[in-house]
């Protein structure tokens, strides 16, 4: 059965990016200062054996290609799209089809992009497109509104051991508490990985 799940890397006090420089404007400002949030996918010594580019820690590299594995269809919202220079027509994943939620037109889709315009419906044409795999969400307002619609089974932090101080949270404001179970934690060189099921 497909499920939706959310894995991005995190400071110990929950943003997913950091401040902009002075002056900068916010669109294509990416991870502002928050570059360090990022470092454990090049500073080990084991390649994906799932996505190229990436040299991990050992243990990072197990986790990391578990879950790039599950990975049938991506959601991001305008900002990520926008912030990641549309991911140059692709996606996070280079072999899964991307969902854009937006409630504006997004310029620039490519034959593998599909705009949405509610994450419900994000989700539910991600859900078929990935088969049996399963679909990743990437941004923290988007995550955010697909855990108050019910949609997200479980999520990966990767907890960087870093107090940011300030950047784009992942969560926003959620009108109730949200229960959750740790699956699994995994100390890694520069990075723990924090895999949370949602309870319902």
């Amino acid at each position: 059965m497909t499920t939706v799940f959310s894995a991005l890397s995190v400071s110990v006090d929950g943003y997913i990016s950091g401040r902009r420089p002075a002056g900068a404007d916010e669109t294509g400002s990416g991870l502002g200062d928050a570059g360090m949030l990022f470092d454990w996918y090049f500073t080990g010594d084991t390649p994906s054996k799932v996505l190229d580019g990436f040299t991990l820690s050992e243990p990072s590299a197990r986790v990391f290609d578990k879950l790039a594995a599950r990975v049938g269809a991506s959601v991001v919202g305008h900002a990520t799209y926008d912030h990641s220079s549309h991911f140059n027509g692709g996606g996070p994943h280079p072999t899964a089809p991307l969902f854009v939620v937006s409630h504006q037109p997004v310029p620039e889709l490519s034959g593998t992009q599909t705009h949405a315009a509610s994450v419900e419906e994000a989700i539910a044409g991600a859900r078929a497109a990935a088969g049996d795999k399963d679909v990743a969400l990437m941004g923290g307002v988007l995550v955010t509104e697909a855990i108050k619609a019910g949609l997200v089974d479980d999520f990966v932090l990767h907890q960087v051991p870093v107090l940011l101080g300030g950047g784009r949270s992942f969560f926003g404001e959620l009108p109730e508490h949200v229960r959750l179970r740790l699956v699994e934690a995994v100390p890694a060189p520069g990075v723990t990985h924090l895999h949370y099921e949602i309870l319902r």
